[in-house]
């Protein structure tokens, strides 16, 4: 049963009214759940947003690492939420590298709330992503897509529906330029280490454009920085 989507099995006991059905499908994703709240336990208290004033290096990935950015129209939704909460919400980034299942960051809050802001991003773009991929005509994978995030959700007593981001960001404080430059050059090489272009410059959504003068696609905050010393 596992192995079945969730969506599929709740709209198939509601059509057949079966209780029993019913029962199958809410006992078995609390043994899923109960795992995971452990997992997540321990990785809460492993990465915090400890220093509000610090810049962190995070990364997040949309739930069972689905590659959902292979369409221009939801690169952009990133990039225009990225310009909005460097212009509004105080966001400084400095890195950042958009590949179709994940996103990797290091970016400062300039209001001293790091995890409301990352909060307030993920949450803003969640719901923006999924109304953009319903509404999709031109999306083939439209049903397999929102059944997968729905499954995700009906895990998730957090989540109302459907779930599009994993909840944990892993934030990595940033305390010296050496562990700066180490996260940057890991962000940049991120998408010549999965085989899609051969320089870090040729991937259109990473700041290795901007630290090669390049800032056509999306400005950042990287001026005078030079290869991670901040």
């Amino acid at each position: 049963m596992i192995l079945i989507p969730i969506c599929w099995r709740e709209r198939h006991a509601r059509a057949n009214n079966n209780s029993f059905s019913r029962a199958s499908i809410i006992l078995m994703p609390i043994t899923i759940t109960k795992l995971s709240f452990i997992r997540s336990s321990i990785m809460s208290r492993k990465y915090k947003f400890k220093n509000p004033t610090a810049a962190y290096f995070v990364s997040f990935a949309t739930v069972y690492w689905i590659d959902v950015f292979t369409r221009q129209v939801y690169f952009s939704i990133l990039e225009e939420s990225i310009t909005y909460c460097r212009e509004e919400k105080g966001m400084e980034v400095f890195a950042y590298c958009f590949m179709p299942s994940h996103v990797h960051m290091i970016f400062r809050s300039d209001y001293e709330d790091p995890s409301g802001l990352l909060r307030d991003f993920k949450g803003f773009t969640a719901r923006k992503l999924l109304k953009t991929i319903e509404g999709n005509p031109q999306e083939s994978r439209k049903e397999w897509l929102l059944c997968m995030m729905e499954r995700a959700g009906f895990k998730n007593s957090n989540v109302r529906k459907r779930q599009f981001w994993q909840q944990h960001n892993k934030p990595i404080e940033l305390w010296s330029g050496k562990v700066i430059k180490q996260k940057i050059e890991y962000i940049h090489y991120n998408p010549v280490v999965q085989g899609f272009v051969t320089d870090p410059i040729h991937w259109k959504y990473s700041s290795a454009r901007n630290y090669s003068d390049d800032e056509t696609v999306l400005k950042i905050d990287n001026e005078g920085i030079h290869l991670g010393m901040m």
